[in-house]
């Protein structure tokens, strides 16, 4: 008897998940650095994050907006709704943590405790107990992230650690979780994924508005500053939503969760290449533990032949 050409097809989609998510994570990567640069001008750090958002929703609801509005005829819009506004007060909730306790600690709480909180609300939530793999490899992960961000601190200074900013990042990573379960479960309910990043960045465009206008689009004004505004939000937002939509299809949102760590180690060769940053010894030890911990999160999981497969590998050899 012949191989059954859909056991491959499944390998593929599972190889292109990761993918898909990493490719998000590399364009999230370019945002500080591109953000970096346009806040040397006129710009406001919050006011560009709601620009973002704002662009990227605006741009997803020309793409699939369709999509999106067959979706909310089926009814049920209430977790999406929710999730959007959860993607808006990430944003929130970063700023103020970096504002509050420093870059450092605020990226890496923030960040770092992403991933945690979705494998737990994953687990909650469908009862899919993350593997040890996943586990060890995320613990690596974090730590890297930790000394890639922390080891850069020039001469030893000082980390000022503020309770307050601390719960705001750890708010943020929660917050974070919760859209990305949220997606990943409707995404599992056949969904397109495209439709369900349309609702959920485009309605955090909504709630980020005010937001934008309170702040002030004055400094949009310069060209520079809106040529950023607009990659922000068509590549760093439309785009790699669009993409960690699709890797969703194929990856558990807990590995994808850990995967989007690629997202530091991205800004930190950028602000190496671009900006002319220096690396630690600590912070290359982190970049290169966070690299590996990725590769080990990204190959794909050894799966046991399903019954069905067992039977048909007999009589193939029979």
């Amino acid at each position: 008897m012949v191989s059954i050409p859909a056991k491959s097809g499944r390998a593929r989609g599972a190889a292109a998940g990761p993918v898909g998510v990493i490719a998000a994570a590399v364009l999230w990567g370019t945002a500080g650095t591109a953000g970096t640069l346009a806040l040397a001008g006129p710009a406001d750090p919050i006011a560009l994050a709601a620009a973002r958002l704002v662009i990227g929703g605006l741009v997803l609801a020309a793409v699939a907006g369709r999509a999106a509005r067959r979706l909310l005829a089926r009814g049920r819009p209430l977790p999406l709704a929710l999730a959007a506004v959860a993607a808006a007060a990430y944003q929130l909730c970063f700023f103020g943590a970096v504002t509050r306790t420093g870059v450092a600690v605020g990226t890496v709480v923030a960040i770092g405790s992403g991933p945690v909180f979705t494998g737990l609300l994953s687990w909650a939530y469908d009862r899919r107990r993350p593997g040890r793999r996943w586990a060890l490899a995320t613990a690596a992960a974090v730590a890297g992230c930790a000394a890639l961000v922390s080891g850069g601190l020039s001469g030893g200074a000082a980390v000022g650690v503020d309770p307050p900013g601390v719960l705001l990042a750890l708010a943020g990573g929660l917050l974070y979780a919760f859209y990305a379960v949220t997606a990943s479960r409707a995404i599992a309910a056949g969904a397109p994924s495209s439709a369900v990043m349309v609702l959920m960045f485009g309605g955090a465009a909504v709630v980020m508005l005010p937001i934008l206008l309170w702040r002030g689009t004055a400094w949009l004004g310069e060209p520079h500053a809106l040529l950023t505004a607009v990659y922000l939000g068509c590549a760093t937002t439309a785009l790699a939503a669009v993409l960690y939509g699709r890797g969703l299809r194929a990856t558990p949102v807990a590995r994808a969760a850990t995967l989007t760590l690629a997202e530091p180690a991205v800004a930190a060769l950028l602000g190496l290449i671009v900006l002319h940053e220096r690396l630690t010894p600590v912070s290359w030890a982190g970049l290169a533990l966070l690299g590996a911990a990725l590769v080990v999160v990204a190959l794909p999981e050894p799966v046991r032949p399903a019954p069905a497969d067992r039977v048909v590998e007999a009589q193939s050899s029979a």
